[in-house]
């Protein structure tokens, strides 16, 4: 057995420093983390099966990481180690256990922060001026790229005191900018970046600085080297903010490890509203003295350790590619994968987006990509690995005809998707408008999902969307499952949703590229769906936030005769299709035009637009020289400058609100009674 495990270990090592070079120098990584962190595990528990085959050259050995040879070598003069890792409570307890055995049985305080995913970095200050940025390397000796750090702005170039400091931190992109990065990419048929670690890695390596200043780069400092009377490392973290350097704020220190787990805990739900990725927490005792005595064993530190979360990211192979057809008739292309786990799931389908999508990323069929649940919540495929390529994998054609239907395919010049041109002869497509018309913000049919439309249509009980107004009773309890208290239900809800407001049954039809918003603003321009049906373009065009594109929509659907006569049919059940007299007009904002941008803090958008089409005013989703007022919250674009062009008054929320209190003492809005 000994002899193989020895080949084994050989194997393992050679595959992992294959795995380095390529991300460490090429920032190419043809595995996701996950795959790697078990070919390392793997390693390391045969080593400890087998102490007399471990080498001082094992990659479990020696920090991770190689040097780069097209840059200057820079010696560490405090190695750059590795961090061990922990993936359960128990590890981490283990790790307590251990730790305080060597001290004796003290008692531990720790210190803990987000492990955020990026590129180590070293930055060495004299006299409070930077002299000289590193990476990590293989954790001794690291690549001097000091010129590409100074393009980064969270670097100081000056520190707030004359000191003499080594600074070690991390080198990040935040996901935001990583995407924009990557879609500028795809567009110009470069190579994508597999995350936005790997981005950064790849934007630090450039040989022309110029380069690197186009990349959107952060840093955060997370130790240093050098810093007098600094008794434990919560308080470093506060001195390095002191000096300039950016920080999390959120570091704590923490007395035990319940405290320590209800930390991990509490970031593993907040990652996926976090700008920036992050793949877990790193937790050190907090006191420098007791990290001395410690000390380290190989490439870890003793006193530091990661609490890895469920990787977000793995590599798996795409079996197939198939079609489904939406509402509007788009052919939707999903990719049918291996299973894998991704953050804790099993994946089995991912997104592909469109035609293009596929073909710029040049995705196959046989092909190992790499797949990530975007937000930890909608798998889909980030690239493709061509370097595994064995050559049986296959480019994928679309269809020429609808999978569902038969109808013909077609795809409209300028845009990215094929669509069926079945229209309601498409199963696929009458299924999809019929959950739309039935959903909360359009007609609010409760008791009407998906597999209850699917059923209505397949047994032809549902052929356009009038027929749900004809459904009779006796009818609806031959179908499955469906008992006298269920169809009761059902057709009430049906009943009701003849009340719903003209621009709710506007938005409820399904235009392509006609939302929400857009429907109210239609609904208080033509006033009825006779007068939007035999709109002109140029009618369109003029209404505020209908562009070329949403005007073009809205004239092929009344074109439509099809279209004209499912009106015809609904209209005959009694759905309204006029715009009913506002009784708020002579409220106290009549006459007045809103319009809202940025984040809100005490409501939601469509909430304060609500309230203020309540009150008589109206409430739009574009700036023109009708706006009676910009309401702006965080975060606001290009809305505030284009009022700031018009000299239209903006309102902060807390402006607003006072306003409204002024006015209407008699409505409740947040921050005040009535």
């Amino acid at each position: 057995m000994s002899a193989e495990a020895a080949q084994r270990i050989a194997l393992l090592r050679q595959e992992i420093e294959a795995h380095d070079y390529r991300y460490y120098v090429l920032a190419q990584p043809v595995i996701a983390d996950a795959e790697y962190d078990r070919l390392m595990s793997e390693l390391r528990d045969l080593e400890e099966a087998y102490p007399e085959l471990v080498s001082p050259e094992s990659p479990t050995q020696r920090p991770g990481g190689l040097v780069e040879t097209r840059f200057e070598p820079v010696a560490h003069r405090v190695p750059m180690l590795s961090l061990a890792n922990a993936f359960k409570q128990d590890d981490l307890q283990q790790w307590e256990a251990r730790n305080r055995r060597l001290l004796e049985g003290r008692a531990l305080g720790y210190a803990a922060e987000p492990k955020i995913d990026g590129l180590a970095v070293s930055l060495r200050y004299q006299g409070g001026r930077l002299m000289q940025g590193a990476t990590r390397g293989d954790g001794f000796t690291g690549e001097d790229i000091t010129p590409n750090l100074r393009t980064i702005a969270d670097i100081p170039e000056r520190l707030n005191e004359p000191i003499d400091l080594e600074v070690r931190g991390e080198v990040y992109m935040a996901t935001a900018d990583f995407e924009a990065l990557n879609a500028r990419r795809l567009n110009e048929g470069e190579g994508l970046f597999a995350n936005p670690r790997n981005a950064a890695a790849g934007s630090l390596r450039q040989q022309d600085p110029r380069v690197t200043r186009t990349r959107p780069l952060r840093f955060w400092a997370y130790a240093a080297i050098g810093l007098p009377s600094v008794p434990t490392h919560t308080e470093a973290l506060a001195r390095l903010a002191d000096l300039g350097l950016p920080v999390w704020q959120d570091a704590a220190s923490l007395s035990d490890m319940d405290a320590v787990w209800a930390y991990c805990q509490r970031y593993e739900q907040l990652r996926p509203t976090l700008p920036f990725e992050i793949d877990g927490v790193v937790i050190k005792v907090d006191a420098v003295r007791e990290q001395a005595e410690l000390g380290a064993v190989g490439r870890e530190p003793r006193w530091a350790i990661a609490f890895k979360f469920p990787p977000i990211q793995a590599t798996t192979r795409l079996i197939d590619i198939r079609i489904s057809v939406g509402r509007t008739g788009t052919l939707n292309p999903v990719a049918i994968l291996e299973p894998v786990a991704v953050g804790g799931v099993i994946v089995s389908r991912a997104t592909l987006h469109n035609e293009d999508e596929i073909r710029r990323k040049d995705l196959r069929l046989g092909d190992v990509v790499i797949i990530q649940r975007a937000g930890d919540v909608i798998p889909q495929v980030v690239k493709s690995i061509p370097e595994r390529r064995t050559g049986a994998e296959q480019p994928f054609a679309f269809p020429e005809h609808c999978p569902e239907c038969g109808s013909a395919v077609i795809k409209p010049e300028g845009l990215a998707m094929r669509y069926c041109t079945g229209g309601t002869v498409c199963h696929a497509q009458l299924v999809e408008q019929l959950k739309h018309f039935a959903s909360r913000r359009a007609m609010d049919i409760e008791h009407l999902g998906g597999k209850l439309a699917e059923s209505l249509v397949s047994q032809g009980l549902v052929r356009d969307l009038s027929d749900l107004y004809h459904l009779d009773r006796a009818t609806l309890l031959t179908l499955d499952r469906f008992a006298e208290k269920s169809v009761d239900n059902l057709l009430g809800a049906i009943a009701d949703s003849k009340a719903r407001s003209f621009e709710r049954v506007l938005f409820a039809l399904g235009v392509h590229e006609v939302g929400e918003q857009t429907a109210r603003i239609l609904a208080e321009q033509f006033g009825s769906i006779d007068a939007l049906a035999t709109a002109t373009l140029d009618d369109l065009l003029a209404v505020p936030g209908c562009g070329p594109v949403v005007s073009q929509r809205i004239h092929e659907f009344f074109a439509e005769p099809r279209n004209l006569a499912v009106i015809e049919k609904l209209r005959a059940a009694g759905l309204q299709f006029r715009a009913r007299a506002q009784a708020a007009l002579a409220g106290p904002l009549a006459g007045e035009s809103y319009v809202f941008t940025g984040r809100l803090a005490t409501m939601a958008r469509p909430e304060a637009e609500a309230l203020v089409v309540k009150l008589g005013a109206r409430a739009s989703s574009s700036v023109t020289k009708a706006t009676t007022r910009l309401v702006a919250g965080e975060e606001a674009g290009s809305k505030r400058e284009k009022a700031q062009k018009l000299g239209i008054p903006i309102w902060s929320e807390d402006q607003f609100l006072a306003h409204l209190r002024t006015v209407a003492p008699e409505v409740v809005v947040p921050g005040g009674a009535s």
